[in-house]
């Protein structure tokens, strides 16, 4: 299996650093092409500009998603952003590795996404029409692939739990989850969080290594988080809101799982 890791975290000698190179190392003896966009060591530029299209025409104003298209399809992007989309074409699986810093992934990791992430590449792309409405959510460029978040938090589990002060792990990561993997078409797997990150001895180092074991050797067995489809059916178009009988009188993130439906 060829495995893409984007990693974030500006220090090696971190817990996400051991966490990084274990896993490296498991994956490479299990036989699997791994290949690492370490965002930090690469000096990643995280803010979507001007500067991405190398022949853009001055005189205009910055449109983020036009400058985009127009970079895309004339190959004139800048050619970091083109490596790591040859990569994630490349990659079978994508395993997204981040602390969790102020409820989110850190800002030079989204500007990974906002950059790589061009229009007519992971989006802005499929057929508009009453009963279609472009190839995303469940469709798309990246259908076919997996990704996995590997995230590590300073709370306690419980701190994330149902009626934690936190709100629910599946929650904080929802955006991330369905906005930013499922919509270019990702199957989306559970997450492999390491929570108390700042408590860890040597102990429970090899428990989390064991239990990441279990998980990278069953990443071809695991099931995705059931998403909806947005042409599947589920969805009125073009309102793209859930059908009445799906559900009625229901919202939040949990209606957009299959496993939710009322029968």
């Amino acid at each position: 299996m060829n495995i893409l890791i984007v990693y974030a975290h500006p220090q090696p000698e971190s817990l996400n650093g051991a966490i990084k190179s274990f896993m490296i190392n498991h994956l490479e003896s299990s036989g699997h092409q791994v290949r690492i966009s370490d965002l930090y060591q690469m000096s990643w530029k995280p803010t979507l500009d001007d500067q991405d299209n190398l022949v853009r025409d001055n005189s205009t104003p910055f449109h983020p998603s036009l400058d985009s298209k127009a970079a895309y399809e004339n190959g004139t992007q800048s050619p970091d952003i083109a490596t790591e989309q040859e990569k994630l074409r490349w990659a079978d699986t994508v395993i997204f590795q981040f602390p969790l810093w102020w409820f989110s992934m850190p800002a030079i990791m989204k500007g990974w996404f906002e950059r790589v992430y061009a229009y007519g590449f992971a989006y802005g792309y499929g057929e508009h029409s009453d009963h279609h409405w472009g190839d995303r959510y469940g469709e798309g460029n990246l259908s076919g692939k997996k990704a996995m978040l590997l995230v590590t938090a300073g709370g306690w589990e419980s701190h994330y739990s149902a009626r934690g002060v936190n709100g629910p792990m599946d929650d904080l990561l929802f955006p991330i989850h369905h906005g930013m993997l499922f919509y270019p078409g990702f199957e989306v797997l559970p997450p492999f969080v390491v929570y108390r990150a700042g408590k860890t001895d040597t102990q429970r180092m090899q428990a989390i290594c064991d239990a990441l074991s279990q998980r990278l050797d069953s990443l071809h067995l695991t099931t995705p988080i059931p998403f909806r489809k947005q042409n599947g059916g589920d969805y009125l178009i073009p309102d793209l809101t859930l059908r009445e009988d799906i559900r009625p009188g229901d919202s939040g993130f949990s209606v957009h799982l299959q496993a939710s439906t009322s029968k």
